[in-house]
């Protein structure tokens, strides 16, 4: 089975990797960068829209190259007062080649409201660098390795996004 992700961050391919192993014995990801047209720093129904958007970019680049996949995908990851509270979440997009779409969303965590602004404005990376002294905490772990004292990754947090996703293409004939 082909897998695209609309992605080069190997740490948001690794929890793609989990995620599909965790179902299907046989697949291989091929993460292609793409845009999310949305801004760096997706505000509520941005980030929805920006994973949606890179997914069809990322079935644009594949057609332009040639490539086809069973699965085309991407994650984006953005803060959201939808609950009434500031909450960093990621939210994954599955689609397959027949065009069928899936989303799920990864488990969020709250943000101190002395640091909303400056995510908005610029984004959670670059305000986790600073908080915890240290550069691109984002290709690693991430910040909420930090903030749970190592019990949660960035890969794992996308890996719980991507399942999520796959519940409808797992559960084809019950939950579809």
């Amino acid at each position: 089975m082909k897998v695209m992700i609309a992605t080069q961050n190997k740490a948001k391919i690794e929890g793609a990797t989990q995620a599909f192993a965790e179902y299907f014995k046989e697949f291989e990801i091929e993460g292609i960068g793409t845009s999310s047209d949305v801004p760096e720093q997706p505000v509520n129904e941005e980030i929805y829209k920006g994973a949606q958007n890179r997914v069809k970019n990322l079935r644009e680049i594949a057609k332009e190259q040639g490539k086809e996949a069973d699965y085309y995908m991407a994650v984006e990851s953005g803060i959201t007062n939808c609950l009434g509270e500031w909450t960093i979440l990621s939210i994954a997009v599955i689609e397959d080649k027949e065009g069928f779409k899936s989303w799920g969303v990864s488990p969020g965590f709250p943000v101190p409201q002395k640091y909303v602004q400056e995510i908005i404005q610029t984004d959670l990376s670059k305000v986790m660098d600073n908080i915890f002294h240290q550069e691109e905490l984002r290709a690693g772990k991430g910040g909420i390795n930090l903030l749970t004292k190592g019990k949660i990754t960035r890969i794992g947090q996308t890996k719980e996004a991507f399942i999520m996703a796959l519940t409808q293409f797992i559960n084809e004939e019950i939950w579809r």
